[in-house]
């Protein structure tokens, strides 16, 4: 089995994906005399929320995630944000390894609800590693598999998140709504003259704090 080693460098958002991403920069160590002919390489990437503290207002967002505080004991439990693979070309010794890891900013999708909770602080991260090692010797090629403990912590700054949202939906986020929803919210917009979907929303958001009793 090869005994490759991993360590994240850094994490930092893809400014020329066509679709929202961050890179995760990875360096591979691997002891071994022969040399590395390719490696096909795969990470689960895995959001450890149990791992930091949280704010009262980010608390607060977090209830329909992980419940009142008195529960996190029991629901504050790690989440695959997402898997993401890349093939590494032939090295000797280490290399330097980008991973692209896609995003979504879908409130739907229970990292990125996650994810938009936080104000500030890091976010706490583990990848999972897998994949086969082509390794070249005097015999020939050979297969090795990437060995099943690999894997490498890293704390990305809530701030790379916020940045790689704000390149693609700038003070803004978005909702999958069902058809007979939307077309209910079309309804209502219709009839009360609202002149966009945020003005809709507000409007019934104030209804529901007048009947609340709540002036904010």
């Amino acid at each position: 089995m090869s005994e490759l080693s991993f360590a994240v460098r850094d994490v930092l958002p893809d400014r020329y994906a066509a679709t929202p991403a961050l890179l995760v920069r990875l360096r591979v160590e691997d002891p071994a005399a022969d040399p590395v002919h390719t490696l096909a390489l795969r990470a689960q990437v895995v959001l450890e929320p149990q791992r930091r503290r949280y704010g009262a207002a980010e608390g607060d967002r977090l209830l329909d995630q992980f419940g009142d505080r008195d529960r996190w004991a029991q629901t504050l439990r790690p989440m695959t944000w997402t898997i993401c693979s890349a093939v590494v070309p032939g090295f000797t010794g280490g290399a330097d390894v980008d991973l692209q890891l896609p995003c979504t900013y879908d409130l739907e999708v229970a990292a990125a609800r996650y994810l938009a909770a936080l104000d500030e602080g890091e976010v706490p991260l583990r990848l999972l590693f897998s994949g086969t090692v082509f390794r070249r010797g005097e015999g020939g090629l050979r297969i090795e598999p990437v060995p099943w403990h690999a894997e490498a912590a890293h704390r990305m700054p809530v701030a790379v998140w916020r940045e790689l949202v704000d390149l693609h939906w700038p003070d803004s986020g978005w909702l999958r709504l069902r058809r007979d929803t939307l077309r209910a919210l079309q309804a209502h917009r219709a009839r009360t003259g609202a002149t966009s979907w945020e003005e809709t929303i507000e409007a019934l958001l104030d209804r529901d704090r007048a009947a609340a009793g709540d002036p904010a």
